[in-house]
């Protein structure tokens, strides 16, 4: 049994806070000195992964992170720097080949504060509500500004969808948002059936630690590759950060006109894109209406597998959620899904149109997505480039995520597989448009408090 300590962890790796207001801030360190200083500051300020008491969640959180840029900026030694992964050293914007990151989602079009190297620190900081969020927000720029260790460039706010005065987990396109994140082990929270690995017996347990923090054994039984010195990745992890803009008004466009033709109708079309229906009912456990049930029941909504649908007649081979986790669609009881496992953080960002009011894709809406692992390269890069931008693992040749993956102009389909029944019919969602692109992102590391306070120290010595 894995035995973690909360109090040298970041919260944000350890759980989503469920909080409904956000301001990430995006900072340049100027000087390596003052830079050093605020982290000091700031690792006496950052929440941990101590276990919040009963009816005592905090009105407000701060957690932070660095690209490889800041870690120079920074003066970390040299043999740390080198000792980190590729991929964290190139960033995002230089590896969007790889990630499909082209077309209408080139960097060239990212919003400015992406359009170089500048980004070097993330804070985030989550509120109860948008006070609570403006105090902390003011706090953490003035501490900035004390020591001189970082410039703003941006702030990106984010929030839950709001309906009727109330946050509720809906993203803009309609979809409740929020299932499946990862059960790993030593973790203080109840294992979902569903979230973590299959077990042979066909039961559900949680995956190896290492999957998503340094310095614990992965599902291979082996230590991740953890930058030096070992104090300094321990207990930390890495996050891709992705800012996505929602073309609300074409995919709505594109349900009503596609609904028409499509024997289901629209939501259930809606459903077959995403693998759940709207109100979040997995399509795998109920493929003709939604369950409001089966939502809220925690020990069924994420407890399923595809392993008896093969031909994706419930749950298409393509659809959103199967692409993301095929769970043991593949055989070997899920094991080669095991290792390309994420764990997810976000919130949509700008105003949400209600569905009886008409949307505009120029709006400035869409999520902050953010997804943490103990691999940027095995884990993010693999599930975005093969199973996002690719289907060839599920035989789907060139045929990309029907949501959020890049469609050229008029060549790109989803194939809802039916069967004969007529209520059942197969589909080709044919000419699909883009519906999401990207605004722009990076590649960040959280590291541990032990590992903030030897930064804050000037301490870190790799020999």
């Amino acid at each position: 049994m894995v035995k973690l300590n909360p109090f040298d962890i970041q919260g944000f790796v350890a759980r989503g806070y469920n909080l409904p207001k956000a301001n990430f801030l995006l900072a340049e360190i100027l000087d390596a000195d003052a830079g050093r200083h605020l982290v000091q500051r700031v690792a006496g300020q950052v929440t941990t992964a101590e276990r919040w008491e009963q009816g005592k969640k905090p009105l407000s959180t701060l957690n932070i992170a660095f690209t490889w840029q800041g870690f120079v900026k920074l003066g970390l030694p040299d043999a740390t720097l080198i000792s980190f992964p590729v991929e964290f050293c190139q960033g995002m914007r230089l590896r969007n080949r790889i990630l499909g990151d082209v077309g209408k989602n080139d960097p060239k079009y990212w919003d400015p504060v992406w359009q170089d190297d500048k980004v070097h620190v993330w804070l985030a900081i989550n509120a109860i509500n948008p006070d609570e969020l403006a105090k902390r927000t003011a706090e953490v720029c003035r501490l900035m500004e004390e020591t001189g260790g970082a410039r703003l460039l941006a702030t990106q706010s984010a929030s839950s969808v709001y309906i009727d005065g109330k946050p509720t987990p809906k993203e803009h396109f309609g979809f409740t948002d929020g299932f499946g994140n990862p059960d790993f082990e030593g973790v203080e929270r109840d294992t979902i059936p569903g979230q973590g690995k299959l077990t042979p017996d066909g039961k559900w347990a949680p995956l190896a630690t290492g999957e998503f923090i340094l310095g614990y054994p992965d599902e291979s039984q082996e230590l991740p590759a953890c930058p030096v010195p070992y104090l300094l990745g321990i207990n930390g992890t890495y996050m891709a950060y992705r800012k996505i803009h929602q073309n609300v008004a074409t995919f709505r466009k594109y349900l009503e006109e596609k609904g028409k033709e499509y024997a289901g109708g629209k939501e259930k079309l809606a459903a077959k894109l995403a693998g759940r229906w709207r109100d979040g009912t997995p399509v795998e456990l109920s493929p003709d209406q939604p369950d409001p049930a089966l939502v809220k029941d925690q020990q069924r909504n994420t407890n399923f597998t595809y392993g008896n649908d093969a031909g994706g007649v419930r749950c298409p081979v393509g659809g959103h959620i199967r692409r993301m986790n095929p769970r043991d669609a593949f055989g070997f009881n899920g094991a080669l899904v095991n290792r390309r496992r994420i764990m997810r953080r976000g919130l949509p960002y700008g105003e949400y149109t209600p569905e009886d009011q008409p949307a505009r894709d120029e709006d400035d809406h869409g999520i902050v997505f953010m997804a943490l692992g103990a691999s940027l390269f095995r884990q993010f890069e693999f599930v975005q480039q093969q199973w996002v931008e690719y289907g060839n693992d599920a035989h789907l040749g060139n045929d990309k995520d029907p949501l959020v993956g890049r469609h050229d102009e008029g060549s790109n389909k989803h194939i809802v597989q039916g069967t004969a029944d007529p209520a059942n019919a197969p589909f080709i969602c044919r000419n699909l448009p883009q519906f999401v692109e990207m605004r722009g992102g990076g590649y960040f590391f959280l590291p541990s408090l032990t590992a903030l306070r030897l930064i804050g120290d000037g301490s870190v010595d790799p020999r």
